[in-house]
């Protein structure tokens, strides 16, 4: 039933890999009960707004340069998402803080994939390939990602699924971020995506 599906929006930063995951999920019938309303970046060269476009998807670009105060900015971001009313807003590599104004609209409705096991290698400036980095030199033998609800925190919201990937030897940071995508992330997202819809049926 139409009425009973899953509207999501995907927020990204960069080249949307875990938004094209999200979408073959979709089309290939590993997350059910679910649509792709609208992709937000802050990034205008962002190739996850090409990937969404090339799907049909409203690929909408709200970058902070274009504001002249971090509010308005924060201000058109939460109006953008008000208008397209998702039922569970997903960030897929959105490297921008979220407005306190929109986690507590919604709370509980907004997850977020993080490439590490939390509370492993997270927080503050911890992202992309610092992530793998920082794993690389401490030594872990085990990392791999998390999806968890967005709080006010950075990373620190409750954790939904995690998804273990074995460090081999000889790693470099690069070769481990790819394999924790293909490994983890690119499972892990739509696996939650999945669990939420069919909650929501």
């Amino acid at each position: 039933m139409l009425s009973s599906m899953l509207n999501i929006v995907v927020m990204v930063s960069g080249s949307g890999t875990n938004l094209q995951a999200v979408i073959d999920g979709i089309r290939e019938g590993r997350i059910r009960n679910t649509r792709i309303t609208g992709v937000i970046s802050n990034n205008s060269n962002a190739y996850a707004l090409v990937r969404a476009e090339k799907c049909g998807i409203p690929a909408i670009c709200i970058a902070p340069k274009d504001y002249g105060s971090r509010e308005e900015f924060h201000r058109a971001l939460c109006v953008r998402m008000d208008e397209l009313n998702p039922d569970l807003v997903v960030l897929a590599g959105f490297l921008v803080k979220i407005p306190p104004a929109m986690i507590a609209q919604y709370r509980g409705r907004m997850i977020n994939i993080h490439p590490s096991l939390i509370p492993s290698f997270c927080g503050v400036g911890c992202y992309g390939l610092k992530v793998h980095e920082q794993a690389l030199e401490r030594g872990v033998k085990i990392t791999g990602a998390t999806v968890h609800y967005v709080d006010e925190g950075m990373d620190t919201g409750p954790i939904l699924l995690q998804k273990a990937v074995p460090v081999q030897d000889g790693d470099t940071p690069e070769s481990l971020q790819r394999r924790v995508m293909e490994e983890a992330e690119w499972i892990l997202l739509p696996q939650a995506i999945d669990m939420l819809a069919m909650r929501n049926k």
